[in-house]
Order: structure tokens, then sequence, then C-alpha cells
């Protein structure tokens, strides 16, 4: 292994797999709660505080990529900058049997896999934080045949709620810079 990414890995203790087990499975349970339409569950997962964030991403020269792919936080347009509010609100609207984007209700499958735990704050053993990185891939179905693959990175900082966890910060790279789906309906 190189220098470079044994020096950017954690320390691998007992504590350190046991922890990235936990944190794999509530990210597993989170995406059934999706695929299986149980949205207001999904809502309890996330924090009061939450930074949903879906920046649009440009076609840029070489040498540009880390300043200039992806739009920031704050500022500029993205598919979605929501916090739990509006997440809310999507959840009503869908929930209405009326959204017309939704009607009937799209067959998702969420695929997550290459989880790494990059960060345990304050350590493996008393883990108050941590920030987890991810792949997906989200295949959509609607009525007969609209079907839709979006693919890309998730970016998450998860906080200890109890015994369990509550999704503090979702960034969420999609790997195409022009959306082929008529909407933008799934949750990610």
């Amino acid at each position: 292994m190189s220098e470079v990414l044994a020096a950017s890995r954690p320390k691998r203790s007992l504590a350190w797999y046991e922890l990235k087990q936990e944190v794999e499975e509530f990210l597993y349970a989170e995406v059934d709660l999706l695929d299986e339409r149980r949205f207001e569950e999904w809502l309890d997962l996330l924090a009061e505080d939450i930074v949903y964030f879906m920046p649009m991403r440009r076609n840029v020269k070489f040498g540009q990529h880390a300043e200039r792919e992806n739009t920031k936080l704050g500022s500029g347009i993205s598919w979605f900058d929501e916090d739990k509010w509006t997440l809310t609100k999507r959840v009503e609207q869908i929930l209405t049997g009326v959204h017309y984007a939704e009607e009937p209700l799209s067959r998702v499958c969420h695929m997550l896999t290459n989880v790494q735990l990059l960060q345990a704050d304050p350590s493996p053993e008393e883990a108050k934080e941590v920030t987890v990185k991810s792949r997906f891939l989200v295949y959509q179905n609607r009525v007969e045949h609209e079907t839709y693959t979006l693919v890309g990175k998730r970016t998450d900082v998860l906080r200890r709620h109890g015994d369990s966890w509550q999704v503090a910060k979702r960034e969420i790279i999609l790997d195409q810079n022009v959306l082929l789906a008529k909407n933008l309906t799934v949750f990610f």
C-alpha cells in the first residue's frame, strides 16, 4: 500500500470494524425504507439541521476540476440544496397521491456499495459523529416505459442519535452533467 493511502486511513482496530459494520447496516436500512416507499420513517433518520446537497456538474478544462466542476453549496444553482423542512414537504407532496411526477409511484431500487468510514469523532470506540463515503446506483422505473439509472457518489456525515444514527449532512455527486430523467423525484 502506498504511503499516501496508509497515512489517510484511520487506525483500523476492532472498534473501527465494528463501527463500520454498524454504519453500513444503518445505510442499508435507510435505502430499504426508500425502496419500500416508507418516506415518513426515512424522514426520522434525518437530523433536524440536515444539509442535503446535490451540486450540478460542469464540463471544465483539464486542471480545473477541483475548483470548477461542481457548483458550490449555498451559492449558484444545484439539483438539491435542501433542509429537513423542504425534504418533509417533498415527502408530503408525494404522499398526497396526486403528485404529477409520482402518480403512479415509481418503482425504485437503491444499490449502495463501497462504503468507506473516513472519520470517527472523537474515536471509533466513542463515535458521536462519522464521515462516510459510498457509491450508489439508483434505478427508477415509471409507468410502462420510463427507466432511469442514476449513478454517483455520496459523502455523509452521520450523528449518533440514541442507539442509532441520523444523517446530518449528505452531499450527492451524480456522475453526469446533463440530467437524462424527466424529473428528479427520487431521494438518494
